[in-house]
């Protein structure tokens, strides 16, 4: 089966922007977790989200292009991979104007157990909420 790929699509604001006049680094990698968390908060029903929390164990984030306050840019995001507790999403972020690459990168997240904050074998029906 395929990876459902989730897209977020949102404009620039003044507020991502640092000395030098583009967005930050650091703006980047939060929309990235913003949009794995809003498509956790979108496949999952309440139950799993309360038996079940992510940790992120690292990050990678190669910087293609920059992006300026104003731009419209769609953050696809999509998981490439689980196996046992661990799980790799993956993003790109374009600009929607000229479908210029900025931002390709990926996280490996680990599933915990809410209650004992312990690793736990990502479950089918979880597998399944990202699939096609």
């Amino acid at each position: 089966m395929e990876a459902e790929v989730f897209k977020h699509r949102f404009r620039v604001p003044s507020s991502a922007i640092d000395a030098r006049n583009h967005v930050n680094n650091l703006a980047y990698l939060q929309w990235c977790l913003d949009a794995a968390e809003a498509h956790w908060q979108r496949n999952a029903h309440n139950e799993i989200q309360q038996q079940y929390v992510w940790y992120v164990l690292s990050h990678t984030i190669d910087y293609k292009a920059a992006s300026f306050e104003g731009d419209e840019l769609e953050l696809s995001t999509w998981v490439a991979y689980s196996e046992g507790a661990k799980s790799e999403r993956r993003y790109t972020l374009i600009n929607s104007a000229n479908n210029q690459v900025i931002v390709e990168a990926k996280t490996l997240w680990c599933l915990l157990n809410s209650k004992s904050l312990k690793p736990a074998k990502i479950p089918e029906e979880i597998r399944n909420l990202f699939l096609k």
